[in-house]
């Protein structure tokens, strides 16, 4: 497997082709859509600014090398998507195993009454059953990750799996917010980087119900805990219970999940 590089024309380039004309135009104020049901309306919402956070060492988003090389998955052609089952781009093959998540990521705009924020790109990359990430511990796929463009309600929607847990962390997923598509060549251009946390119960029921795909979710979750977290430890209760996802649903059928995304704009 050859690491992939920063070298095409970037999604600025590849926009209107990957999610189609009309959406195109819509995110940059030229087209209509209809608005879709978010997690809260913003007059509901009671919203802080989320902790700015490390991208950790498996970003792939052209700040760090692997290898000597730069890994950037931003500029691949595919990355704007839904789905994050699958690899796409140059990568085939593997579908992610795990208990489908759907997912409902709300951005507000904490100085204007948590008005939604839209038009706005997510880059959202998580580990998969065991704590393995891809292009990093499994080379040769790139799945659980990709870029949603938000709605006007400020929704980024996404389907992926209910992460895995690693010896070391708190069960998570890491995201960077853009102020554009424009924008998503690399991380150095986010506005956010952070994470989202899960519920113990939630861990405890998917670990158990799955074991066989989770297979070593149970005994990690159990050394350690939220509070010590090296990268939950230091937030704001409030902070935390904006930041970990309200899920519903079952490991048979599948979850669905919404979270708050506070920017300072």
């Amino acid at each position: 497997m050859s690491d992939i590089h920063d070298h095409d024309h970037g999604l600025q380039h590849d926009l209107p082709r990957l999610i189609g004309r009309r959406k195109a135009l819509m995110l940059v104020g030229l087209g209509t859509g209809i608005a879709l049901a978010g997690p809260a309306a913003a007059a509901d919402l009671m919203c802080v600014v989320d902790q700015q956070e490390t991208a950790g060492p498996y970003p792939a988003d052209g700040t760090n090398a692997k290898a000597g090389q730069t890994v950037n998955v931003l500029t691949q052609e595919g990355v704007i998507r839904e789905d994050l089952r699958t690899s796409f781009g140059d990568y085939e093959g593997t579908i992610a195993e795990g208990v489908q998540l759907d997912m409902q990521l709300q951005l507000v705009n904490v100085n204007d009454n948590c008005a939604p924020v839209s038009g706005y790109a997510l880059y959202l990359w998580h580990c998969d059953v065991t704590g393995l990430y891809s292009l990093y511990d499994t080379t040769d796929r790139n799945y659980l990750r990709g870029v949603g463009i938000s709605d006007e309600n400020g929704i980024v929607k996404f389907t992926s799996i209910f992460p895995g847990c690693y010896d070391g962390r708190w069960p998570h997923m890491h995201f960077e917010v853009f102020a554009s598509p424009d924008d998503i060549a690399t991380g150095r251009d986010s506005l956010l980087i952070s994470q989202i946390a899960f519920n113990e119960d939630d861990c405890e029921t998917v670990y158990n119900a799955k074991s066989d795909l989770y297979s070593n979710g149970i005994r990690n979750l159990g050394r350690q805990s939220l509070t010590r977290d090296m990268v939950f430890g230091d937030s704001s209760d409030a902070q935390m219970e904006q930041r970990t996802m309200v899920v519903t649903g079952d490991p048979e059928t599948g979850y669905t999940g919404t979270v708050t995304i506070g920017l300072a704009l």
